[in-house]
């Protein structure tokens, strides 16, 4: 019979996620706009566009730093969902 549970020790860093991969990219090409994802509905883009913008992921911190948008996409009888982001620098408060 074999455990439930199996130990591997502390999971690893979380520096590597699909999200990291992402705002590193856009990161080494500042001010250009990427498509970074493709979701089912315009309401699945403009949340991750949202997210994106807000920092709720740590990846695209601090909040400011990333511009997204949602737009659909028509190409002849075809129509997709697109998330587009681009890194603007890190936001810089007035002292």
């Amino acid at each position: 019979m074999s455990a439930a549970v199996e130990y591997l020790g502390p999971p690893p860093d979380q520096r590597n996620t699909k999200h990291a991969r992402i705002a590193r990219e856009l990161r080494g090409r500042p001010q250009v706009w990427g498509v970074v994802r493709r979701p089912a509905s315009l309401d699945s883009a403009a949340s991750a566009a949202r997210a994106i913008r807000d920092a709720r992921l740590p990846a695209y911190a601090p909040a400011g730093s990333f511009e997204a948008v949602a737009r659909s996409v028509t190409e002849g009888t075809v129509t997709e969902y697109r998330v587009y982001a681009r890194y603007v620098g890190a936001v810089h408060s007035a002292a």
